[in-house]
């Protein structure tokens, strides 16, 4: 049984059987998961969603972006490492719960993930925000279990390695399992196994712009 009746009134089904999964079907550690989630929500996200004007100097640097699907319907997003700065890490949380509701809201009946692109070309040591990757990975781990299908990692320069060594013990196992390091020799051929042509980014050598969030 769930700890408290609030979880069955303010969740759907999917959403419960979401954190279950999470949790590997432990009753008690998925309650308190969600229940964590549940208070977390009402604090942070007050008014039920992130509106643009919270996060205007994360927009600014027009970083993320949503569009096309992939052959299983789930929605893509790609997001450029090279162009975010340390800038305030809880308007950059704040971002995070934007870009993530968005991409949320993009996944079609019938499927609960999506897929996400993290391009690191160009990216130096000016882009490295330890916190900030740590803020996001715990809102995506803590706050949006099972939603993502597979993270596809492109372009990643040597100097990544010393960042990705500090991050990689706080992923968790699940996460893990979905993340990609993708050749830059094997990048559009590895993309296409999941995604068709005329769902790819035109920077990947597909079909469509890049779309902004």
């Amino acid at each position: 049984m769930w700890s408290c009746n609030i979880c069955v009134q303010e969740v759907d089904d999917p959403t419960i059987r979401r954190f279950l999964r999470a949790r590997d079907f432990d009753i008690s550690q998925a309650s308190a998961m969600l229940l964590k989630y549940l208070k977390w929500r009402r604090t942070f996200v007050p008014n039920g969603f992130i509106s643009a004007s919270e996060v205007p100097n994360q927009s600014a640097q027009n970083k993320m972006f949503l569009q096309g699907s992939d052959k299983k319907g789930r929605p893509i997003a790609v997001v450029l490492g090279n162009r975010h700065f340390q800038d305030g890490l809880k308007e950059f949380k704040r971002f995070v719960v934007y870009g993530l509701d968005k991409t949320c809201a993009r996944i079609p009946p019938g499927q609960e993930k999506f897929i996400a692109i993290g391009d690191l070309e160009g990216w130096g040591y000016s882009n490295s925000d330890i916190r900030g990757y740590l803020g996001a990975l715990s809102i995506l781990q803590d706050c949006y279990p099972e939603r993502l299908g597979k993270l596809f990692i492109v372009h990643a320069p040597l100097v990544f390695i010393s960042v990705w060594k500090i991050v990689y013990p706080f992923i968790d196992n699940k996460t893990k399992k979905k993340i990609v390091f993708v050749e830059n020799k094997m990048l559009k051929s590895t993309l296409l196994e999941e995604i068709d042509e005329s769902q790819l980014p035109e920077i990947y050598g597909g079909q469509l712009p890049l779309v902004p969030i």
